[in-house]
């Protein structure tokens, strides 16, 4: 077959006729419609079409295109290539990259959670009628469960999404929290201290620690699982009608079965996946709400087979038969069954399927069959949670860890050759030293005996060891408690910050993931969606272009509107927001005496009514202006509900032009057309996919003529139309400028046409239909084989350009994220003048930009592009060597080597021909097709060079695995910390794979709220939530790290100079009881406090100034260098810790236990005055927890002391009547901070960082207030 040869012949068209249909008694008025001759030959099959099939497609999303986002129809949001099913040609090359395309998103799918905006074809999903005769296959008999799970191989409908049991809650639960490497660690101490050789402390007091964090933590889980364990019960024990002896009778859904009838009334939630028998509606409609199952808030629809639904009743359901169906599986777009009843044998689909935990809406009943129960059904399959995301801060803690780790070791092999030296030098004293001897002197019956004494070898073995007990806490096993309850805290007011809360949605600000807030602090990229992320996605209809004329440009209300008056009157419907409309549009749709454009405009405003799934929904007056008026009469309300914002535009459009849908059923549709109904049969629907990106609707008038209307994407639309004579030129001309004009003023485009269809054209189409619809295999390929018979050859109607509106602050967060130094990158499915006119309006593009435009329909074309654009403006090749793209930035806005001094007033376009040089700020402009060739190894890196060059990334008609991509692009080749943030299905990929994602509380449903790890109601809190507690976060947690490693370094070091002056004897002067409690009690409550509440600025300075948060990415709060620094610092205040005593006490008789009690409670007041030099804001509670964690000390010290089996009973009270004992605290206070103030204050005089010139600025301030209020009072 020859590539110019077109894949479906075209068949003879029947010229139009224009029928003028006769005024029925008691109409007002009447219409024009255009129709081709048609009879009714085959009239039976088309009723049975007309009435099974057809509604098939139109209602259900059983082929590729139902997990796409309705929203995506105006700009076709997944253009995997240029491959389109048209007539009459197609070009064989674009079907290969689509192809390619489609097996990429199948191959990477398992890498994302499911969503509604992508297709993806499981080989468990895509059998044939063979198979399902197979063993593979599922036979659930209708009414029987006991016959349906005779082999006992069904799982029952009780659910379990609790982890633990009674008896699995101990031994799972620890196995769980002994993944953590720390956790083993401490437990192997532990067990060494329990063997005789090496009991440094006490057996049960070496257990205290781990055992307090291992309870706490089981606690923690234990609650959690406890609820869980009552949201089981409490979803378990709900009652459902089920069909028992004849009759429906209550039962608890945990006793459900497969096979077993269950009847369901409105607002009900479905107990398990079940097929439709019957439904309240005649035709089998019935109406749910996935919320709980794919977080899409709208309506769907769902429908009874109509061999089934005439033998359901509310009353009476004695049906019988066999389905056959698929295994259970996850994906909730999909379900291929067939069934047997009453000697016929027809297809199930996923329409005709409800799923566990939708809701049943507008519909009074429903009866339905289980196929699948519990575990087995969609949703528990796909309760799995969103990819766990790790903390890099607490990647960088676990490197120090290690380093630290290392010093551990270093330090008991020091002490371990220290005493193999040591006695070596005093191997011929071992007999009389009391520590080390190797016989009992002692006279008795063990005179002579060896004590115990191993040999030098093995006394060094065990020296390393017992020090290795002795200095355990320099790996911080309380650091994990401290940072989940910090975290913890951090959340709270996270979620509590009102300038987070969106009054409009009542939505606040959610913490979805606690392991990642620090991360808020180090973003760098920002990849964010447009619709409903940037905007609102409430859409609005502004402009149209019917027959070559251009409307809109002066809308009014309208009840304003003098020429609409006449057709007001004759209106009874009222949308629940008002419509503006335009007056000239409205008297050519009524008054005008041209009779063509009359009747193209008819055909317009049907096509944008009936040309939908839309769902009508009569709302009886809920809203205000609803009831009787005296000028107009009674008027009804009616309202929309659909999957995509742009339907649900386009219909109120239509209504508010007279154009009504108030009806909608499985076989018909009826429109109120001023007053007059019009009853439309539908034959079939063929819905909006990707690969298509356009949807159409046959339909049956009264007088049976019968027409195909479609409307999509310009790109998709014009290589569709019927080739005509000059004036049909001269009309594509007019409607492309006025798209260009649309998209110029940021409104989204759509396109609208029709055709009549001939008897010959919709007999070929019926069979070709009918046979895709009900096919069991390659269902979607074959249904866009059928669409593409009749949509060819079409009339262009016209154009609509739909407005949706920025969100409120985002051009002012998105230039505060800008001076940040974040480079925000928008990620859209918008065609790209939309996209430039929105990037423009929002201020991410600016006027003194150079625009490169990358439009490549080739990989050589994209290539060439690429090479050329880095050629030109002297990009640097991240393959000459890997370089940190941090230290490339430069300091004001981060961006690559590019200067900002060359500014134009103009935004030029820029062409590979130009050479000429230019340091202005560069936007890179590029398309999904492009993206499809240029996402391959070989010109990713060009890519990458090039944009990570550019102040400005803009990527239009992207599908969503290439949004997640580009993420990776930038995740996988520099350090920079990303964030994705989105509001609908298509996003969830992309937020899922960058380090942090953000999801918007918007009007596409929750799944992208349900993948996130933060979720709010509008992007310009970003600002906010990055800015302001991002970069609290950061700074506190990093603070909290290295602090937590100095205050057990300190204590470690102290313990460790003391074994340097014992002999190496592993001995300590500090009680078992004073080690455990150093870490777990003495000093972790003021860190805890301090982590969540301190701020080194306020919050209206972080946002004056946007650049502070550069310290974030610059990672300025943790590094390896502070790491370092601090331990230098920590090593000098263990030394003058333990030395100065020495010093001090070196004359007298002091006994060792009076000594340790001396360093127990100086490392306490030195690590929190320490502590209390760095805090920059202090509360009364901070004060608390500082200066009463010395006061805690004390007081245990009292208690421990007073304990007459203690060794060190009674040392504090003699010490503490000594003046010694008190210079001694404060001398080495002094001493051992001295340092670290002096280079403090040396620092912020001379080498003052951003952060400490604004605190002095705000305190000067905050001064300059105080004076000035109290001049004020004093006049």
């Amino acid at each position: 077959m020859s590539s110019d040869q077109p894949l479906l012949s075209e068949p003879d068209l029947v010229p139009p006729v224009i029928h003028h249909r006769h005024r029925k008694s008691g109409s007002r008025t009447s219409f024009f419609e255009v129709a081709a001759d048609s009879s009714t030959t085959d009239h039976h099959r088309e009723v049975v079409l007309a009435k099974d099939c057809s509604f098939h497609s139109a209602f259900c999303n059983n082929n590729n295109n139902s997990g796409i986002s309705s929203s995506s129809l105006t700009e076709a949001q997944n253009p995997d290539s240029e491959f389109r099913l048209e007539c009459p040609t197609r070009e064989r090359g674009l079907l290969r990259s689509w192809g390619a395309m489609e097996l990429h998103e199948i191959s990477t799918a398992s890498a994302v959670t499911t969503a509604p905006s992508r297709r993806i074809h499981h080989k468990s999903v895509q059998f044939d009628e063979q198979i399902l005769h197979d063993d593979n296959a599922r036979l659930i008999y209708i009414n029987d469960p006991k016959k349906t799970n005779d082999k006992y191989e069904f799982t029952g409908n009780e659910i379990r999404t609790s982890r633990y049991t009674f008896i699995t809650f101990l031994p799972k639960n620890l196995f769980i929290q002994f993944h953590r490497v720390a956790y083993l660690y401490f437990l192997a101490i532990a067990a060494l201290n329990q063997l005789p050789p090496l009991a440094v402390f006490g057996r049960t007091v070496s257990l205290f620690p781990l055992l307090f964090v291992l309870c706490v933590t089981a606690i923690k889980d234990g609650y959690e699982d406890w609820r869980r364990h009552r949201s089981d019960n409490n979803e378990n024990n709900r009652e459902s009608l089920v069909l028992q002896s004849s009759d429906f009778r209550s039962k608890v859904w945990k006793k459900i079965q497969a096979g077993e009838v269950v009847k369901i009334f409105a607002d009900e939630t479905i107990p398990a996946d079940m097929v439709l028998l019957g439904t309240s509606d005649p035709s089998g409609l019935a109406y749910i709400q996935t919320m709980n199952l794919d977080g899409e808030s709208n309506l769907k629809t769902r429908y009874a087979k109509q061999e089934t639904t005439s033998a359901v009743s509310s009353e009476v359901c004695d049906i019988a038969g066999i389905i056959r169906c698929e295994q259970p599986n996850r994906n909730i777009y999909e379900f291929t069954a067939n069934m047997e009843f009453n000697g016929i044998k027809f297809s199930l689909s996923q329409s005709n399927i409800v799923l566990r935990g939708c809701q049943l809406k507008n519909t009074d009943w429903i009866i339905g069959v289980v196929v699948y129960a519990g575990q087995e059904t969609k949703a528990m399959l796909n309760s799995a949670a969103s990819p766990s995301k790790r903390s890099r801060l607490e990647g960088y803690m676990n490197r120090e860890t290690l380093w630290l780790s290392i010093f551990l070791f270093i330090m008991c092999l020091v002490v371990a050759l220290g005493m193999c030296l040591w006695l070596v030098r005093h191997k011929n004293q071992l007999d009389t030293l009391p520590y080390y001897r190797k016989r009992y002197i002692n006279k008795g019956p063990e005179y002579g005996k060896k004590y115990k004494y191993y040999g030098i070898p093995m006394e060094a073995f065990f020296s390393f060891l017992s020090s290795v007990i002795v200095f355990q806490i320099m790996i911080p096993i309380s650091l994990y408690i401290t940072m989940e309850l910090v975290r913890l805290g951090q959340s709270y007011f996270m979620i509590e910050d009102m300038h987070m809360y969106d009054a409009s949605s009542g939505s606040r600000f959610q913490c979805r993931s606690l392991n990642i807030n620090e991360d808020l602090g180090q973003i760098r990229y920002v990849f964010s969606d447009k619709t409903g992320t940037l905007t609102e996605n409430k859409m609005e209809f502004r402009r149209a272009s019917v027959h070559g004329d251009n409307y809109g440009s002066s809308l009014l209300a309208a009840d304003d509107s003098s020429a609409a008056t006449d057709v007001i009157l004759k209106r009874r419907w009222k949308l629940k927001s008002e419509i503006s409309v335009d007056p000239k549009l409205m008297s050519v749709l009524h008054k005008n005496p041209n009779r063509d454009e009359r009747v193209v405009a008819h055909e317009f405003f049907l096509t944008l009514a009936a040309c939908n799934t839309v769902i009508p929904i009569l709302t009886d007056g809920e809203f205000s202006g609803c009831g009787t008026s005296e000028s107009t009469g009674y008027v009804e309300c009616i309202d929309y509900q659909g999957e995509s914002p742009d339907e649900q535009a386009l219909v109120s459009a239509a209504s508010a032009y007279g154009y009504t849908l108030f009806e909608r059923t499985s076989g018909h549709i009826v429109i109120d057309i001023n007053g007059e109904k019009l009853r439309l049969d539908v034959l079939g629907l063929h819905e909006f996919d990707s690969v298509r990106k356009r949807m159409s609707v046959v339909i049956r008038f009264p007088d049976n003529a019968v027409k195909v209307l479609v409307k999509g994407a310009d790109t998709s639309m014009f290589s569709i139309l019927a080739n005509g004579s000059e004036s049909h030129n001269s009309l594509l001309h007019a409607t492309q400028s006025h798209l260009t004009e649309y998209s110029s003023q940021g409104l989204r485009t759509l396109v609208v046409a029709s055709r009549s269809l001939s008897d010959a054209e919709l007999e070929e189409w019926q069979s070709r239909y009918g046979e895709a619809s009900t096919a069991l295999t390659d269902r979607a390929s074959k249904l866009r084989q059928a669409a593409a018979l009749i949509e060819c050859n079409l009339n262009l109607l016209g154009a609509t350009g739909i407005e949706d509106k920025l969100q409120e602050g985002v051009p002012e967060a998105i230039e505060s994220l800008r001076q940040a130094g974040i480079k925000v990158w928008v990620l859209t499915g918008d065609k790209q003048e939309t996209a430039i006119s929105i990037g423009l309006s929002c201020k991410l593009l600016s006027a003194d930009m150079q625009q490169i435009v990358i439009n490549g329909t080739s990989e050589e074309e994209c290539g060439n592009l690429l090479g050329d654009a880095i050629a030109k403006y002297g990009v640097r090749s991240s393959s000459r060597g890997h370089q940190n793209l941090n230290n490339k930035t430069n300091a004001d806005h981060g961006n690559i080597d590019i200067s900002n001094s060359s500014k134009s007033m103009s935004l030029p376009k820029w062409n590979p021909g130009k050479e000429e040089g230019t340091t202005t700020p560069l936007a890179l402009i590029i398309d999904g097709n492009s993206l499809v060739y240029i996402l391959e190894k070989e010109l990713e890196s060009e890519l990458f060079d090039l944009a990570t060059s550019c102040k400005v990334v803009l990527c239009c008609r992207v599908a969503p695995l290439q949004k997640a991509g580009i993420v990776d692009l930038i995740k996988s080749r520099t350090d920079d910390m990303t964030l994705a943030i989105g509001d609908g299905a298509n996003d969830v990929s992309m937020i899922q794979m960058a380090d942090v994602g953000v999801g918007i509380c918007g009007q596409e449903g929750r799944q992208a709220v349900m993948a996130s790890d933060f979720a709010m109601g509008q992007f310009r809190f970003l600002k906010r939530l990055l800015l302001v507690h991002g970069h609290w976060n950061y700074h506190r947690v990093g603070y909290l790290v290295l602090y937590n490693f100095y205050r057990n370094a300190v204590f470690v070091l102290m313990l460790f100079w003391y074994i340097l002056c014992t002999a190496f004897s592993t001995t300590s002067a500090l009680t078992d009881w004073s080690s455990v409690f150093y870490s777990v009690l003495y000093t972790s409550v003021p860190t805890i406090f301090v982590g969540i509440l301190d701020k080194d600025l306020s919050h209206k300075t972080l946002l004056q100034y946007p650049k502070l948060y550069s310290t974030g990415y610059r990672q300025e709060a943790y590094n390896m260098q502070l790491f370092w620094i601090t331990m230098i610092d920590t090593v000098w205040q263990s030394l003058v810790l333990f030395y100065a005593p020495l010093f001090t006490y070196k004359d007298s008789s002091i006994d060792i236990w009076s000594m340790g009690s001396l360093w127990t409670i100086a490392v306490v007041i030195l690590v929190n005055a320490h502590l209390a030099m760095d805090i920059n804001r202090w509360l009364l509670i901070t004060h608390y927890a500082v200066w009463g964690s010395i006061i805690t000390t004390y007081g245990c010290m009292v208690i421990l002391d007073s304990i007459p089996v203690f060794p060190n009973f009674w040392t504090i009270y003699h010490l503490a009547k000594s003046p010694t004992y008190w210079i001694t605290i404060l001398l080495i206070i002094v001493v051992a901070l001295l340092p670290r103030f002096t280079c403090k204050v040396v620092w912020q005089i001379f080498w003052p960082s951003d952060i400490q010139i604004a605190r002095e600025a705000e305190l000067m301030r905050r001064r300059h207030d105080r004076l000035q209020s109290r001049h004020q009072g004093s006049s």
